[in-house]
């Protein structure tokens, strides 16, 4: 077993980041849950603005927001900020609109930083599999800093909404 400290979200930020899901559907939703700086718990939805376009994705110009998310300027301005808060971001979500919950090569290369090989941000990460019946599941991730890569930490059972 490894020794990441997962980051807990409480049901009901759970139950929201499914509703943004599929208020969003069929693009992806993204966003990030909040929580106090030195707590292991996150439970502040702050929704983003999928604002993909084939002109601003930062390594695919070939999908659509059904397929991929950018988060808006206005958004990732706020959320570089609030690194600096007492409440910081701890989980980054993004649903996917095929049903499956995966951390794909795309996913992994937006989260690295352009300037090492570590992620751009000390979050962990969620992902919504969410089709046009349901959420099917939601698997978090995590970076580790041992295998240098992202990690499946934890799977949050669906829900049909």
């Amino acid at each position: 077993m490894n020794d990441i400290a997962k980051i807990n979200i409480s049901s009901e930020s759970l139950n929201k980041i499914y509703i943004h899901a599929r208020n969003e559907f069929p693009s992806e939703c993204c966003g990030w849950i909040l929580g106090e700086k030195k707590s292991n718990l996150a439970s502040i939805v702050r929704q983003a603005k999928n604002q993909y376009s084939t002109t601003n994705h930062p390594t695919k110009t070939d999908r659509s927001s059904e397929s991929a998310y950018v988060i808006s300027g206005k958004d990732l301005i706020e959320l570089n900020e609030s690194f600096e808060q007492a409440i910081v971001p701890k989980i980054i979500y993004h649903s996917h609109p095929n049903g499956k919950a995966y951390f794909s090569e795309t996913d992994i290369n937006n989260a690295m930083s352009p300037w090492g090989n570590e992620p751009s941000y000390p979050v962990q990460q969620i992902v919504i599999g969410i089709n046009e019946k349901e959420i099917v599941e939601a698997k978090q991730f995590a970076w580790d800093y041992k295998s240098k890569k992202f990690i499946e930490i934890n799977i949050y059972v669906g829900k049909k909404i």
